[in-house]
């Protein structure tokens, strides 16, 4: 845990795993409901494969620049000065913001957006972000719950739903209230400040908490970024199909082995771990053309 804010209240929480000598980590930020330990699937298979990576809570910042500058701080406190996000939802959202705010200096050397969203009036709740402040913990919760998948699911969305109404259950209403009014605040990302950045968008096929409009509008902002597609895995493939998202996240790493923005240890990447996802990576391509 580690505070970098002159407000001792102000806790990031974090596990930071893999190699320490990689300057240039791969970074995982929640949505609304999750907790640094939703990405516990990443954490286990990035870095038995050399990654480095770290998976953050955010503390309480009730808008988006606060935490942008609460963010670059933590950077600058882990002595990083290029790092590599992934973002989940609300996650993907403030992950475009930093590298927005960061444009001038860059500190974002590339983005994963997943199942994110680059305007927050698509919820229709600008409004109301203004007063999530005061509405007691059960009502925050109610809010969040109601973009779950109901009805009928398979085991894996099922343990994933489960899991994170119990990352939901484990906020307190100072912090579910803020990432709320985050999430639903009025702001959306200005593309040209960050449209040097290399982007992967991957997003779900099935149901999930974003319309199509959201999506659509995504793939207009970053019309060169990959496009990592999945055809199910509703809000949280992160957890339900991490297979799919593992090797997701490698193949948009790739471009960055053998440079110093690396997020993998060089001695571990061997030549038919690099074959097979160059394989994986055409595979995907074609599949996007048919």
């Amino acid at each position: 845990q580690i505070i970098v804010d002159d407000d001792d209240s102000k806790v990031w929480s974090l596990y930071d795993a893999g190699p320490r000598s990689i300057r240039c980590p791969l970074i995982f930020l929640p949505p609304v409901s999750g907790t640094a330990d939703v990405f516990f699937q990443q954490i286990l298979a990035l870095t038995g494969w050399g990654y480095r990576v770290i998976a953050l809570q955010y503390p309480v910042y009730w808008d988006h620049l606060e935490f942008c500058d609460g963010f670059r701080k933590l950077l600058d406190h882990l002595q990083l000065d290029k790092v590599h996000l992934f973002g989940a939802s609300l996650g993907g959202f403030l992950a475009q913001k930093f590298a927005e705010y960061t444009h001038k200096s860059p500190r974002v050397q590339s983005l994963i957006l997943c199942n994110s969203f680059s305007d927050t009036s698509i919820f229709n709740q600008t409004w109301t972000a203004n007063s999530f402040w005061l509405m007691p913990a059960f009502m925050l919760k109610k809010i969040v719950l109601g973009n779950f998948a109901s009805g009928p699911l398979d085991p894996e969305m099922a343990d994933g739903i489960d899991f994170m109404v119990d990352r939901l259950e484990s906020l307190c209403q100072s912090e579910l209230a803020s990432r709320l009014t985050l999430n639903c605040q009025n702001s959306y990302v200005e593309p040209h400040k960050i449209r040097d950045i290399p982007v992967t968008i991957m997003d779900v096929f099935d149901q999930s908490a974003l319309s199509t409009e959201a999506k659509e509008e995504m793939y207009k902002l970053y019309p060169n970024a990959r496009r990592a597609h999945l055809k199910t895995g509703g809000n949280f493939p992160y957890l339900c199909r991490s297979a799919e998202v593992n090797l997701y996240i490698q193949i948009h790493l790739l471009q960055f082995h053998g440079t110093r923005y690396a997020a993998i240890d060089p001695s571990m990447v061997s030549a038919e771990e690099l074959e097979v996802q160059k394989i994986s990576l055409h595979t995907s391509n074609e599949q996007e053309e048919q």
